[in-house]
């Protein structure tokens, strides 16, 4: 994985600012961030996938274990009463 800071992990000038960018919090903060207002709409699809994620910044930073099996969808709106549309 690489780090977050490097230039190959940077945003273009349009998106998220990857100097801000610590942890993973701050990575799903900026990216909420830039896909609201464009009427952002995400699917993955898994099968039986299973990702270890850091749970700090670095290459010795100790893991989490994730397992999917299905559909993760991210939508994003801008104001209150914006509800996704059906697929």
């Amino acid at each position: 994985m690489s780090d977050l800071n490097t230039p190959s992990a940077s945003s273009s000038a349009s998106g998220p600012d990857a100097h801000n960018i610590q942890d993973w919090t701050d990575l799903g903060k900026e990216m909420w961030s830039y896909l609201t207002g464009r009427s952002a709409v995400i699917d993955y699809n898994f099968i039986d996938m299973t990702v270890e994620v850091p749970r700090d910044v670095g290459q010795d930073a100790p893991r989490a274990t994730w397992k999917f099996n299905g559909t993760l969808r991210v939508t994003t709106s801008e104001g209150s009463g914006s509800e996704p549309t059906a697929p």
